[in-house]
């Protein structure tokens, strides 16, 4: 497997394994265009990445959306294909935005998930990621709680 900043043409791709899953956020094309757009906002940034299966000739097999207002990060989509997960995928992708995220002086990174994901929760869990609350019917279609997770890049100071 190989992990590498996505790129505007791996779009397709990324909008094929997201809609393949029902536990991921949905998004327009114009959405995932967006994330390709240049900016100028030195204080905000959007880096998505993917994970490709080496074995199946670099084909895309997981990726990784986050968004970074300020020293906040927010991990706004994740999606591993289900022949590609419990292979240490989404793991590999979360450490490559943790790693980013504290080059950049993050001080923390935040999700919400859906209560009933279990094996996301507990993916985020291994990585670090720690419960921080709940939004009460956040997730529409059907509808459900969203559990609030937080992982702190910056040690508190005494």
């Amino acid at each position: 497997m190989r992990v590498r900043r996505a790129i505007a043409p791996d779009i397709p791709a990324m909008m094929h394994l997201e809609r393949q899953s029902p536990t991921a956020s949905h998004w327009s094309q114009n959405q995932y265009e967006s994330l390709f757009v240049n900016t100028s906002d030195q204080d905000s940034e959007r880096p998505a990445w993917v994970a490709e299966d080496e074995a199946s000739a670099l084909e895309v097999c997981a990726f990784l959306v986050a968004h970074r207002v300020d020293a906040e990060w927010e991990l706004e989509n994740i999606v591993v294909a289900e022949r590609a997960r419990r292979h240490g995928v989404g793991t590999r992708l979360l450490e490559e935005l943790i790693a980013h995220a504290r080059a950049e002086q993050g001080a923390t990174i935040f999700l919400e998930v859906r209560k009933s994901n279990r094996s996301a929760r507990t993916l985020y869990r291994k990585v670090g990621f720690e419960d921080a609350g709940l939004r009460k019917s956040y997730y529409s279609d059907p509808a459900e709680d969203a559990v609030l997770l937080r992982l702190a890049l910056i040690s508190a100071v005494s």
